[in-house]
């Protein structure tokens, strides 16, 4: 690219920290132009005090200089990018980049317009207009001399006339063709007579050669005079060009001597201690290699050693590490080769082992005696065993603890029945063989108090279990913690890493046998961990020194595999590793297994106690119990039931789906009971005003006042107290029979049969209300509608047992509200709409009093119609019919004045009046007889007043508003 001379780059600046610097002499610096360039245009002055200036490799190592600056001008003008190349030169040689390319503008220099040469062009333009002006009027003068070109012709043809061959440039005399060319031997001859001619020959070609000697030397003197000037500048410059040498040797040779001292002051060593550093890291290194290779060599022993403990975790743990290290440090050592497969036959060995041993510590804690003590069995044990099944990825471990409990559940009611009838001397076992048939032969105390004992067995059954899975799942939520905080640490680690990744490093490029001395560094840095990680390997679980540990580590092995110490709930100091690869899914789902685990525990008790109560239940003993002996043990099941919920935190139906079905059957058989007692009770029922005993007394007070309870007996207190006539209720008195007495009490038992079984409590109130509608149908068919002339075989049915089964019901209908109250306090709010059969009772109730009511009336009725219907306005006064009429009437309060309150005698008797009065208007009409004062009028009169003053005369009548005036026809 460049001419000869100048194709090495020399540093032109001019700052004084120039490598080379040259005084040249203001005479000196304008050159004829026939002068040869300046081989050395700067070189040292020769001062040995500004050898200093020179080039420092120590001083400019770290800094910059065009001597740094590489070009590859190839690679810049063939850009590979541009995928067209133009036509012209440039372009094409050069790319698109040489024309197209942009200069960006130095910060250094000014912007330098065309209106900076406005001042030069002002000054210019005058001197070129003379110039052009001399120019023209100046004829160029002829420098060249001829006779040097006549000169130079002549030397020309001189030059022709020596041979070619001299001018050859392989011109050599040692060839023989070239030889016998210059020198032809043809012309010497050695015969005789002709030795003058050769001698003649030989001078002649010597002068010739002489000849083109002169030639030459004539033109190479010419060429000189020509040249003398540039000749003499050159050899001069030779001179000053082999001072400048000598110089710069002895500057080079200081250099030398400098660099040696700087070599052997700070490198040498340096690289010594780098040198030593890496040879001791890699003695380090093998050390450790064969330390490990001999930790290694003890992993099987040791391992065994940890089975022998039931260490699973460590010694899965360390066939893990030493799998790791197999592949990533030891690989390919051929005493190894079998040590793979080996650790993996051995890591399935311990599957087997765990899951056996797991299947045996849940026989153990699970069928150990049911004391009240729920601790858990070894519970370091149990950790270790779950974390080794975890590690394992053996997650269904828990379906083995599972079967354990279903076999463990029917053992304890088999062995407590067995512990209960082997106590019973009624029982002969050798007669009875099978154990429900010696179950069945229990009376209810001694099988309830075996009921009793299975249900607390069951319940410190459901605590251990419950601790034991708690434990479980305490340590796969610390597995589940821990994989979330490797995740944090690892994020955290990403972020710190991408930090550090920004900061720049110097690299250093000075190297000593292939490695950066950065890199040396590095290893030595390592150096420490090295040793620390030996010292750690001195005291790891697996070395040569100690093989009763449970793993050995590497300088690999250790940074990979990051452990943490965490406490388990039995304060058991655990090390999880990394390597338990379960994701939280997979934990979560463990755990909630766990749980549902839990759940089972209480339905497999449930169902097992729900077979244990079918299994006696089977000769109808259950629904044999009487009211005491179910609520009892309807009490048990609810607080064994509740036990459960609590242990367990969900609820388990079978216990109580069994439960209501005995109790639906209690239920049914408690209202049949009740339900044939009454109709019993009514079909002997004569209908009689009953005495009150004062135990029926007390349980009506009780009532009142708000406790709906069957009151305990007092024998003494009820010998001294003598029955009551009437029935007390709130301070009104009720004349009853027997029947309603019972019934009352049979209503309460209802009641209070709700209030110790509450999960009956609808179909006690159907059952209830079916009782109350069959008493109210009942009595009615046996009073209204006669029928107790044919079961009980009453004569008649008089008056005083109409108004005695009225006050009955009018005593029921009393109580109906309470026992309203009473179930609604105890149903949901769902099932209120069950409370409208107390509203239709009620209802029936008011009807058939009425129809009571009515039915006096009506016999009253029949009476006027049958008596008036022949009476005659004659004397004597009164007559005979009024005084029929008013012994009836007398009659028929006298019958109902003790049973009925006085307002509903007062009503009862103003209908009969009105009766009275509808059938004398008639008989009057019928007869005539008016009201005009009249003799038959005066008769009529008498009479009516008779009447009137009889009945006002009766107890509870003397108000009575008769009205008498509404007998006769009123006057148009």
């Amino acid at each position: 690219m460049a001419s000869s001379h100048s194709s090495s780059p020399v540093p032109q600046s001019n700052s004084s920290d120039a490598f080379f610097k040259k005084e040249v002499d203001a005479t000196k610096r304008f050159r004829p132009v026939q002068s040869l360039p300046d081989v050395c245009p700067k070189e040292p002055t020769g001062n040995p005090n500004d050898l200093h200036d020179s080039p420092s490799l120590v001083v400019d190592q770290q800094r910059w200089t065009i001597y740094h600056s590489k070009v590859n001008l190839p690679a810049a003008l063939n850009d590979p990018r541009l995928a067209k190349r133009e036509s012209d030169f440039f372009t094409k040689t050069w790319g698109v980049d040489f024309v197209d390319t942009e200069v960006t503008p130095s910060f250094y220099l000014p912007q330098i317009t065309k209106e900076h040469f406005a001042l030069y062009q002002q000054e210019i333009t005058p001197r070129e207009k003379v110039h052009e002006r001399c120019k023209n009027t100046c004829t160029p003068k002829d420098t060249f001399d001829r006779t040097l070109l006549h000169t130079h012709d002549k030397s020309r043809t001189d030059l022709e006339q020596v041979p070619k061959i001299f001018m050859k440039p392989d011109f050599a005399l040692e060839d023989s063709l070239t030889f016998n060319a210059v020198l032809p031997w043809s012309h010497f001859s050695t015969a005789g007579g002709k030795g003058n001619r050769d001698a003649a020959s030989s001078k002649l070609l010597q002068e010739k050669l002489s000849h083109y000697l002169d030639i030459v030397e004539v033109n190479i003197a010419h060429q000189i005079s020509l040249r003398s000037e540039a000749f003499f500048h050159a050899m001069t410059s030779q001179h000053e060009l082999q001072d400048y040498l000598r110089k710069t040797s002895q500057a080079v040779k200081l250099l030398r001597e400098k660099i040696s001292k700087i070599d052997k002051v700070m490198c040498e060593g340096s690289l010594r201690v780098l040198r030593l550093s890496l040879t001791r890291n890699n003695c380090i290194k093998a050390y450790n290699k064969l330390k490990l290779m001999a930790t290694v060599h003890q992993t099987q022993p040791t391992v065994q050693l940890l089975l022998s403990t039931s260490e699973y975790v460590g010694a899965l743990d360390l066939i893990a590490t030493t799998q790791e290290v197999l592949q990533q440090e030891l690989q390919g050592i051929h005493s190894f080769r079998h040590l793979g497969s080996q650790l993996c036959e051995l890591e399935k060995l311990i599957d087997k082992m765990m899951i056996a041993e797991f299947s045996t510590y849940a026989r153990n804690d699970l069928n150990r005696p049911l004391e009240d003590d729920c601790q858990i069995l070894e519970e370091e044990r149990l950790v270790s065993l779950v974390f080794g099944l975890l590690k394992q990825r053996k997650l269904n471990f828990y379906e083995i603890y599972g079967d354990e409990m279903i076999n463990t559940a029917k053992n304890i009611i088999k062995q407590c029945v067995v512990n209960t009838v082997s106590q019973i001397e009624e029982i002969d076992t050798e007669v009875v063989v099978k154990l429900a048939d010696q179950m069945r032969m229990m009376n209810f105390p001694q099988w309830f108090d075996l009921l009793k004992n299975i249900f607390s067995k069951f319940t410190i059954f459901l605590k251990r279990v419950k601790a034991t899975l708690n434990t479980i799942r305490s340590v796969v939520f610390l597995v589940l913690d821990k994989n979330q905080k490797t995740r944090d640490l690892e994020d955290t680690l990403q972020k710190n890493s991408a930090k550090e990744s920004m900061v720049d490093s110097e690299v250093a490029y000075l190297t000593h046998e292939g490695m950066f001395i950065s890199d040396a560094f590095g290893d030595g840095e390592l150096a420490a961990g090295a040793a620390d990680s030996a010292s750690q390997r001195n005291t790891s679980p697996c070395s040569s020194d100690s093989v009763s540990e449970p793993e050995g580590t590497t300088d690999s092995s250790s940074s990979k595999e990051h452990t943490s110490s965490s406490v388990t709930p039995g304060g058991v100091e655990m090390m999880i590793g990394e390597d338990m690869k379960l994701t939280d899914l997979e934990l979560v789902r463990l755990a909630n297994n766990i749980q549902e685990l839990l759940y089972n525990a209480s339905d497999i008790c449930h169902d097992r106690a729900v077979k244990f109560l079918m299994a006696r239940a089977k000769d109808g003993f259950l629904e044999k119990l009487n009211s005491n002996e179910f609520v009892t043990l309807s009490r048990l099941m609810e607080g064994f039931i509740l036990d459960t919920e609590q242990i367990c935190g969900r609820k388990s139906m079978s216990l109580r789906g069994a439960l209501q079905s005995q109790a639906n059957r209690f239920v049914n058989r408690f209202h049949e009971e009740r339900k044939t007692k009454l109709s019993l009770l009514l079909d002997n029922e004569r209908w009689k005003q009953a005495e009150v005993p004062a135990e029926f007394q007390d349980l009506v007070d009780s009532v009142s006042d708000g406790r709906i309870s069957l009151p305990e007996k007092k024998p003494t207190a009820t010998e001294e107290r003598k029955p009551a006539e009437f029935l007390i209720v709130e301070g009104q008195k009720y004349a009853t029979v027997g029947t309603v007495l019972l019934l009352i009490r049979i209503i309460l038992e209802y009641c209070q049969c709700v209030d110790n079984i509450p999960s009956i409590t609808t179909d006690m109130l159907t059952r209830l209300s079916d009782l109350l509608k069959y008493f109210n149908s009942r009595s009615c068919q046996l009073v209204l509608g006669a029928g107790a002339l044919q079961v009980v075989g009453l004569k008649t049915i008089t008056t005083k047992n109409l108004a005695l089964s009225s006050r009955c019901l009018q005593l029921i209908v009393h109580y109906i509200p309470i026992i309203r109250a009473h179930f609604e306090a105890r149903l949901q709010p769902k099932q209120f709409s069950m409370l409208r059969h107390f509203d239709h009772i009620t209802k029936d109730y008011h009807d058939h009093i009425a129809e009571i009511s009515a039915k006096l009336v009506a016999i009253m009725d029949s009476l006027f119609d049958k008596l008036l219907s022949k009476y005659e306005v004659k004397a004597p006064v009164p007559s005979a019919c009024f005084r029929n009429i008013c012994k009836q009437m007398a009659k028929m309060h006298e019958a109902i004045y003790d049973l009925l309150p006085e307002e509903q005698t007062q009503m009862l008797f103003l209908r009969i009046n009105a009766s009275y009065k509808l059938h004398l208007k008639r008989q009057l009409a019928h007869l005539n007889v008016v009201n005009d004062g009249g003799p038959l009028n005066g008769l009529v009169t008498s009479d009516v007043a008779f009447y009137t003053g009889n009945l006002q005369a009766l107890k509870g009548l003397n108000n009575l508003d008769l009205n008498m005036a509404e007998i006769w026809e009123q006057k148009r």
